[in-house]
């Protein structure tokens, strides 16, 4: 770049050299010629006095040409203002084209260090020089985002496929275990209604299984947490949760839980009903499919000052901290899920903590000592 720079300026040289001598050409014939010594006359008539003298050395009475001086000073400050003025018009402009011609320039080689910077290894320092130092800061800075969202991105998408294929794979088996036992029901005509009742409720069973696995399919094709928004009422939050609860009965049924409810009488809050329903649905769920058989599911809800706190609370496996850690990112799910039939996608948790932090409210969890705790702290208004 800096030898093709010195290449040119010779040419810049004796370009304005050129233009320079062109112009006092053009100037030259301009009085000269178009003129035709106006501007003489004009000097003579308002600058110069004229009169007889007798001159001695031709012995005889010649016309004489002197300056007035006065007229002459006037004329010099004008012609003085002038120049200053074109001056600092020819240094503005000159100032502006180079300003431009830097600006260019520079702006040239900042593209090209960033061109040859995002697609090297280099570090920023090793492209950028000196002067370009809070530039080389700031694409470090940048630079490290970007692959720690990238890095982000390839594992979401990573525990994504495995999901899809874990549930590919899980899709087999209640399919083949319906498949099975209808064909038993077909060919053998002559098994007891027992039997017929224990097949039909197996095969009903893997039935219902399968539609799970399918919904998880929809709900991961279909996840966007950004399309969440809100419509805004006032809710009897008390009834919500009783509702909710009640809900529930069934499935606390097969692990003989119970649900304890703790809530002040008619509490209000102002929310979207339907998206704050979901949340708690997707975090009592959760409390029913990690608790222990023969054990409590607490849902207590407190007011403090402008904010109303509900904590979901079941006895299940302590969850580690690395897990705590990342229980709320999009398809993340613990270990164990794996092994039940209940696990889900890994969706309901991180759909959850969107839904409150978009009613600017918070949500955290905890575990020890066999104690799984979600706390969610919402604005009352």
């Amino acid at each position: 770049m800096k030898s093709s720079s010195k290449s040119k300026r010779p040419l810049r040289i004796i370009t304005i050299s050129l233009g320079i001598i062109l112009a006092v050409i053009i100037i030259f014939w301009f009085f000269d010629i178009v003129l035709n010594g106006m501007i003489v006359d004009w000097f003579e008539n308002n600058y110069m006095t004229t009169y007889e003298e007798y001159i001695p050395d031709v012995g005889k009475v010649g016309i004489i040409h002197r300056p007035n001086w006065d007229m002459l000073k006037q004329l010099l400050f004008v012609v003085v203002i002038a120049i200053l003025f074109i001056g600092m018009l020819v240094v503005i402009l000159v100032s502006h084209l180079y300003a431009k011609s830097r600006v260019r320039k520079n702006t040239k080689e900042i593209g090209k260090m960033l061109h040859d910077y995002i697609l090297s290894e280099k570090d920023a320092a090793d492209i950028f020089p000196e002067n370009y130092g809070d530039i080389a800061t700031q694409m470090s800075e940048i630079k490290a985002q970007m692959r720690s969202h990238e890095q982000i991105l390839k594992e979401e998408t990573a525990r994504k496929n495995d999901l899809i294929l874990y549930l590919a794979h899980d899709l087999k088996t209640p399919l083949a275990s319906v498949i099975g036992y209808l064909n038993l029901l077909r060919d053998e005509r002559h098994i007891s209604e027992d039997l017929q009742e224990r097949y039909l409720s197996i095969s009903l069973e893997k039935a219902e299984r399968l539609e799970d696995l399918i919904n998880e399919f929809f709900d991961i094709a279909r996840f966007n947490l950004t399309d969440i928004s809100l419509q805004y009422s006032k809710i009897n939050l008390t009834r919500l949760l009783e509702q909710l609860a009640y809900e529930f009965k069934p499935m606390l049924k097969e692990k003989n839980l119970t649900c304890n409810l703790q809530i002040p009488d008619d509490l209000m809050l102002r929310c979207d009903a339907n998206k704050i329903q979901r949340a708690f649905d997707n975090l009592l769920r959760n409390a029913v499919i990690y608790s222990y058989p023969d054990t409590e599911v607490n849902v207590t809800v407190v007011r403090q000052n402008d904010d109303v706190v509900i904590k979901f609370i079941n006895h299940g496996d302590t969850i580690s901290k690395e897990n705590l850690e990342r229980i709320f990112e999009q398809f993340y799910r613990l270990d164990i899920s794996r092994s039940t039939s209940s696990g889900g996608a890994g969706l309901g948790l991180a759909i959850s903590k969107r839904i409150i932090e978009l009613h600017h409210g918070t949500i955290t969890a905890s575990s020890e000592n066999d104690l799984i705790e979600f706390t969610v702290t919402l604005p009352t208004s």
